[in-house]
């Protein structure tokens, strides 16, 4: 049996997310898109099945931004010099998070452009 504390883990994750909030100017500008996405969802009265995929988008590029920057630090930890195969690593995961912003772009479009064209009649 275990000796820990119930929930240590959930504070550990929280303080993960309290780090990236405060270090990452990037997963900031990406929260204040969600927010910006998330009122104008609320203004416009977007459908059940819209609100599914916006918040998986927000959570997709959320996540991406989150496990960037994790792998950010740790090749700055494992490698603090430059090399050409950390480098490659970075920008590996930098580009899955351009990946989700497209997808989430994408799919922000398809949900917004129809709600927008009726408020524009």
């Amino acid at each position: 049996m275990k000796d820990k504390k119930p929930y240590i883990g959930i504070r550990y994750a929280w303080a993960g997310i309290y780090y990236v909030i405060k270090a990452e100017r990037n997963f900031r500008i990406h929260l204040l898109v969600a927010c910006l996405v998330i009122i104008t969802g609320i203004i416009l009265q977007i459908s059940r099945s819209d609100w599914l995929g916006v918040i998986l988008v927000i959570g997709l590029v959320l996540v991406t931004e989150t496990v960037n920057s994790a792998i950010e630090r740790i090749i700055d930890y494992v490698k603090p010099d430059i090399h050409p195969a950390a480098k490659i690593i970075k920008d590996l995961a930098a580009g899955a998070v351009l990946i989700a912003a497209i997808i989430s772009v994408a799919v922000g479009l398809i949900v917004f452009i129809p709600y927008f064209r009726e408020v524009w009649r």
